[in-house]
């Protein structure tokens, strides 16, 4: 299953890369999403390339009830971001994994953080895939619209914190 999705945030990429890679940020965004922050590290220099691996906890009380079943009360995510170095205008690309721990349900893709100046756009193209035989198409379906919605609370948080 595709997954485009893409968000403006009135601040610039710097910043924005600041953010996501402080651990303050982690720890609040995992709390509006009503989980647990398990594992966080950056390795490398944030002003150059870097990777980001976030490993949360999240109830699964909005997951639909066929996949539930599957994987309990809570479930943890893993995300791994390979983010470049920035342009000369602060612009980055990253590719970024995501899998779902218990669950054969992956997330591969990429972030591109565009500098528009004093805003930032951030846009994800990405692929939700399942190996679970008959329901792996199902269940990637399902998680696909949480991934979508992940990335604007994220955003959505950025600016909030920015503005702080």
């Amino acid at each position: 299953m595709a997954l485009n999705a893409s968000t403006q945030i009135a601040h610039p990429a710097q910043q924005v890369i600041a953010t996501l890679s402080d651990r303050d940020f982690a720890e609040h965004l995992t709390k509006v999403a009503n989980g647990t922050l398990k594992e966080f590290t950056v390795n490398g220099d944030v002003t150059g390339a870097f990777t980001l691996t976030t490993v949360r906890a999240v109830p699964t009380d909005r997951v639909p009830d066929f996949a539930r079943k599957f994987v309990g009360a809570s479930i943890d995510i893993t995300q791994v971001e390979k983010w470049s170095a920035p342009a000369a205008d602060g612009s980055r690309d990253a590719t970024v994994q995501i899998t779902v721990g218990g669950v054969p349900v992956t997330v591969n893709g990429t972030e591109q953080l565009t500098s528009q100046g004093e805003a930032s756009q951030l846009a994800v193209d990405a692929k939700v895939t399942s190996s679970i035989p008959f329901i792996g198409g199902k269940l990637a379906s399902a998680a696909e619209p949480y991934v979508g919605k992940a990335l604007n609370l994220q955003a959505a948080q950025v600016d909030a914190w920015l503005s702080k």
